[in-house]
């Protein structure tokens, strides 16, 4: 968008990017339009348990890269509960988004990552979702970029009972 490409409305799964966007005046205020919660993914046979068996070491973890917001979230959590060694103590792949830490961890290549519960049941039954220690909900945005007829209709859908319904049948919680 700060380079010129082509939107009529952007989302985000933090409210982080639409707030900078907006006070660079390059999009409406953000609105609220979903959450979701930030799971520990692990093989369907995996060994990790919990955060705890991270602690150990020399696991390999998958987590979303500096400016993903599941990363950010997660990193967040670490930090709020004392946790961060977590990272150091293990082999961490840096993923560039949040589809990136569930495929590791579906297809073998990741002992645990920290991914949405939606990414956890779109894996379907490859993964399991560990609980973490304490509740790290993530909230979603949107701004509208280019004014017009489609963007105003596309917001009104998301937003709408109907548009909302959806995003509770994915598994994505409401503000």
């Amino acid at each position: 968008i700060r380079r010129g490409a082509p939107a009529d409305v952007f989302l985000s799964a933090s409210p982080d990017p639409p707030a900078a966007l907006h006070a660079e005046g390059r999009c409406s205020a953000p609105v609220a339009f979903a959450t979701n919660r930030l799971v520990l993914v692990v093989p369907r046979d995996g060994r990790v348990r919990g955060l705890d068996d991270l602690r150990a070491g020399g696991l390999r973890v998958a987590i979303g890269g500096p400016g993903v917001p599941a990363g950010d979230y997660a990193r967040a959590l670490l930090r709020q509960i004392g946790a961060e060694d977590v990272l150091a103590a293990n082999r961490v792949s840096r993923e560039r988004d949040v589809a990136g830490v569930a495929a590791k961890v579906a297809y073998g290549s990741a002992d645990a990552g920290f991914a949405y519960a939606t990414d956890a049941r779109a894996a379907g039954d490859r993964v399991r979702t560990v609980p973490l220690p304490r509740e790290q909900p993530a909230r979603y945005a949107l701004c509208v970029v280019r004014d017009g007829p489609a963007a105003r209709a596309f917001v009104d859908a998301v937003r709408s009972p109907v548009g909302r319904a959806v995003l509770r049948a994915h598994g994505f919680g409401l503000p």
